[in-house]
């Protein structure tokens, strides 16, 4: 709570971008556990998409096991099936592969009989689904994915810049890698609601990507003629400066889909919102993830090759330099040689701690990409100071006299003869 707390003041920084290669690390495993149980594991296909036939019954104080047994004694292997015992109802629902309608009929008859439904025309529920159209569906999902890829695409292009756009859509990627793995290794039934919610997470997870871009750009904004903050340091300080709005965006979005997935369908039993509510959740926390942690420093590693970016980090290094050898030279004191330490001491870490001072985050109010400095910032002393050169300090009355030897006479006299 008090780190959460410490992000909500804005006293908490963290560097995004200077640890990227762990953010990577972290979303690569993510990625390979996810891709390995998607090519050996697969997806549990609901009956919309590989077709079969649904049965739904009164269990009557059955068991499942007890459908189970009925579904083998008429030749169906009961692992090609889905037996369930719905919550709400304490009815049977019995997916099978496809049947034809004789072993139709005779399943229908076996399940009245094993359970007591007097009238099972009108007790037991009989639906049939070709897998032809859960193709259909998936040929649409997938064209619509397509469609809308190309679309956002080229407004990030326009909106920003291609390389703004390649990392939104790498970040795309890695949410829809993430949430089908996810599906893959817990198991949940793959069903039209499922695509609708995938869909629907895309628009979020670009959502969330498309405000930390926007604020990228106006603190990279005339980089040009900056000398303050180096490209990376800019779009560090946007993601920090971004922080708690993702956050509360990402809470306010997950807690009631948190409510569907763990009380409606975990407390109440409401199954068909499993499928909806997971992937929506799941989404919506990678995308939170990929927006911070991924799509931005990748947009860094795009812009690092740029002459402009490489310019610009040149300019800072040059201008902490000089800070830097002012500091060292101020604090060593006059009649030291720049950038060496005062007679008969070493370089302390006093020296060290203002060249680093002199370095950080500077306080010109010129520059339109640094930021103003906070109170009690010290100005850089001349180069030339306390050595003779220019801004150098009058001297004393006292360094007078021990410079000439003798104190000067009145004027006309010579000092030290009376004139007669």
């Amino acid at each position: 709570m008090a780190l959460l707390g410490r992000i909500y003041r804005s006293d908490f920084h963290v560097d995004f971008v200077g640890r990227r290669r762990v953010w990577y690390a972290i979303s690569g495993v993510i990625i390979a556990i996810c891709a390995v149980s998607m090519i050996f594991r697969g997806f549990t296909l609901g009956i919309e998409f590989s077709g079969g036939a649904v049965f739904q019954l009164p269990s009557h104080g059955g068991t499942v096991q007890q459908v189970e047994e009925t579904l083998s004694s008429v030749g169906i292997d009961p692992a090609d099936g889905v037996v369930q015992q719905l919550e709400t109802s304490k009815q049977f629902r019995v997916q099978t592969p496809t049947l034809s309608d004789a072993q139709t009929d005779k399943l229908t008859d076996a399940l009245a009989k094993r359970f007591s439904v007097a009238n099972p025309d009108r007790d037991i529920a009989v639906s049939t689904v070709g897998s032809s159209w859960g193709s259909t569906i998936t040929k649409k999902a997938v064209q619509g994915l397509v469609v809308f890829l190309v679309l956002v695409m080229i407004y990030l292009s326009v909106r920003f810049e291609w390389k703004m756009a390649v990392a939104a859509m790498a970040a795309l990627i890695h949410d829809l890698v993430v949430t089908m793995g996810v599906y893959s290794l817990v198991g949940f039934e793959v069903t039209p609601s499922t695509v609708i919610a995938v869909l629907t997470i895309l628009g979020f997870s670009l959502y969330d990507t498309v405000v930390v871009f926007d604020r990228v750009r106006e603190n990279t904004a005339g980089m040009a003629t900056s000398h303050r903050r180096t490209y990376a340091e800019a779009t560090n300080d946007a993601l920090n400066e971004t922080l708690v709005r993702s956050l509360n965006t990402s809470l306010i979005a997950l807690i009631p889909v948190a409510s569907l997935l763990f009380v409606g369908a975990g407390l109440l039993g409401a199954g068909t919102l499993k499928d909806l509510a997971l992937a929506q959740f799941v989404g919506i926390a990678s995308g939170t993830y990929s927006s911070l942690f991924f799509a931005t420093p990748l947009l860094v590693d795009l812009k690092r090759g740029e002459s402009a970016v490489q310019a610009l980090d040149a300019r800072v290094a040059r201008e902490r330099g000089k800070r830097a050898r002012a500091a060292a030279s101020a604090s060593a004191g006059p009649g030291a040689p720049v950038g060496s330490s005062a007679p008969g001491e070493t370089a302390s870490g006093e020296v060290a701690a203002l060249a680093a001072g002199a370095a950080a985050r500077p306080d010109d109010p010129d520059d339109p990409v640094g930021r103003p400095g906070g109170p009690g910032a010290r100005e850089p002393v001349p180069a030339g100071a306390g050595l003779g050169g220019p801004g150098r300090r009058p001297p004393t009355a006292g360094a007078a006299r021990r410079a000439g030897g003798r104190k000067p006479g009145r004027r006309g006299r010579p000092s030290g003869k009376k004139r007669r």
